[in-house]
């Protein structure tokens, strides 16, 4: 376990993790798990943009059951990608999902991302092209993760969702991209990669990020 700032970043099952930590001890979940698609081997469009796609076939099957609701049971809110792909496996319905429209304009890929809330407020729409010369961050020359999303995106949900003084958790961190919005808007947070090589990925691009800001 790492700290840096207000971000503590952790390598290891986030399942172990959720286990060792008490009831309700995060505001809010942010969490981006494998969808059980396959994601990890996509090799068109920004599947390919990535510098590793990671091992063990990590996007073969969505979390079980039991990660939900160890989830449920350390955040007070969860807002959770993907849901879509594996509905049956959420305890509650809601009325608030997050809608990502990507940009991507005619073609065969989806035009959005799902994301499922614990909320009770009415759908949330965000826009970010993310195709392209859009499909990584202006301070980088290449997408870490396949499933990566922009920091932008993580930067409205907790402008939307959360509030000052929220513990924020990320389970499936992949490229981090939670932890620079994170760091922007001032939020205490713990962000947990089983995969060694995305870990030290995203903690690269944090320490980067945080340098950078330094600067200017």
């Amino acid at each position: 376990m790492e700290t840096f700032g207000k971000i503590t970043l952790h390598n290891g099952d986030c399942m172990d993790i959720l286990k060792s930590l008490p009831d309700k001890a995060f505001d809010l979940a942010i969490c981006d798990p494998p969808y059980g698609i396959g994601a990890n081997k996509m090799t068109l469009g920004n599947g390919k943009r990535k510098i590793y796609r990671g091992e063990n076939d990590w996007d073969k099957l969505p979390p079980p059951i039991e990660y939900f609701t160890e989830l449920r049971r350390v955040s007070k809110n969860q807002i959770i990608w993907g849901a879509n792909h594996f509905i049956s496996k959420m305890p509650i319905d809601s009325s608030c999902w997050v809608v990502w429209d990507k940009g991507t304009g005619e073609n065969d890929f989806a035009d959005c991302e799902l994301a499922w809330t614990s909320f009770t407020c009415p759908v949330r729409k965000y826009f970010k092209s993310w195709v392209g010369s859009n499909a990584k961050e202006k301070f980088e020359k290449q997408r870490i993760h396949p499933t990566q999303k922009p920091m932008e995106l993580y930067g409205f949900l907790l402008q939307k969702f959360a509030k000052p003084g929220d513990k924020i958790i990320d389970t499936f961190l992949g490229s981090g991209s939670i932890c620079l919005a994170a760091h922007n808007l001032g939020f205490e947070m713990l962000g947990i990669e089983l995969d060694p090589i995305y870990y030290k990925a995203a903690r690269q691009r944090l320490l980067y990020y945080q340098a950078q800001l330094g600067i200017f």
